[in-house]
Parts: structure tokens; C-alpha cells; sequence
């Protein structure tokens, strides 16, 4: 993977990601369910089930199977809200597609991946989370759809672009 040094450097029209990826978050009335994820990219981070979508497995697929690998509970009726697209100075580059669901069957455990935690949603602890999570999940959680385009220089963000569908 190339390094890169500066947001400028990428032509997003022409961008492509080594990565693809998911992320699922779980509404429940007044509250999501977040995990403090304990391995891999992001740990120590509060984020979102979710994980590398393999080959031939669509990212619904993906984002279902995390779930049950993370958190131990079975998500159904899946909403896709959007999509990340992170580009880290490293050469890392993620396509990350968001989805909300309010429907699940069993109950959160903690395993050797994350620990969960309901969430009230003005609680959400955006100064545990990626940077760029405070920017876009208020507004799926509301409904809203987007885009979003971020360059990372380690886990710092230092450029973003967001559109949300009206």
C-alpha cells in the first residue's frame, strides 16, 4: 500500500478500496447498541458491530454474520443508510457500508472480539468513537441517508467530506 500524505493527493472520482467492510448499528426505542471493540483496527474504540465482508458475501451477509461473531444476537430487516469511504494515510482504504436495524433476535454477550453496551442515544460517547462517527450517526439515526469521504493520518482526521440524501 502507497503512503499518502495529504487529502489533496486522492481524486476520489477515480478511488478504490483494498478494503470492504461493514458496519451495523442496532436501535432499540431510545437507545443503539455500541461495543468497546478489543482487537484489530479501532481497539479500545466504542464502534458498531461489524467487520471484512468475505468473498462471495454480500455486505447485508457481512454486516448479519459480525454481528453474530461480536455480540452473539441475530439482526434482521437491515436498512442501508449509507456508506463510508476512509483513506488512511498508510494506504489503507476502506469501503464501509452502514446499516440500522431495530430487529434482533438473542441477547448481547461480550466475547473475545467486544464487550456491548445499550446506549442512550444522547449519551453516545462520540470521544471513544472514530472521529468521524460524530459527523454522520446522529443523522442515521434520524433517518438520513449519506456519503461520506474522510482521510485518517493514523486514527486522526484530518479531512472529510459528507453528503446526506434529503
Amino acid at each position: 500500500m502507497a503512503t499518502i500524505q495529504e487529502a489533496s493527493d486522492i481524486d476520489w472520482s477515480r478511488w478504490q478500496p483494498n478494503m470492504r467492510a461493514t458496519l451495523l448499528f442496532i436501535r432499540r426505542g431510545e437507545e443503539v447498541l455500541l461495543m468497546r471493540k478489543k482487537r484489530g483496527l479501532g481497539a479500545g474504540k466504542i464502534n458498531a458491530p461489524g467487520g471484512k465482508i468475505e468473498p462471495g458475501e454480500s455486505p447485508e451477509e457481512c454486516a448479519i454474520r459480525e454481528t453474530q461473531e461480536e455480540l452473539c444476537i441475530t439482526a434482521s430487516h437491515l436498512a442501508y443508510m449509507g456508506e463510508n469511504r476512509f483513506q488512511f494515510s498508510d494506504g489503507l482504504a476502506i469501503q464501509c457500508y452502514v446499516f440500522l436495524s431495530e430487529q434482533f433476535e438473542g441477547i448481547p454477550t461480550e466475547t473475545e472480539e467486544a464487550d456491548p453496551k445499550w446506549t442512550k442515544i444522547e449519551a453516545i460517547p462520540y470521544q471513544e468513537m472514530w472521529e468521524d462517527d460524530q459527523y454522520w450517526l446522529p443523522q442515521i439515526l434520524a433517518g438520513q441517508t449519506f456519503l461520506g469521504c474522510y482521510f485518517f493520518k493514523g486514527d486522526r482526521l484530518v479531512w472529510k467530506d459528507l453528503q446526506f440524501d434529503q
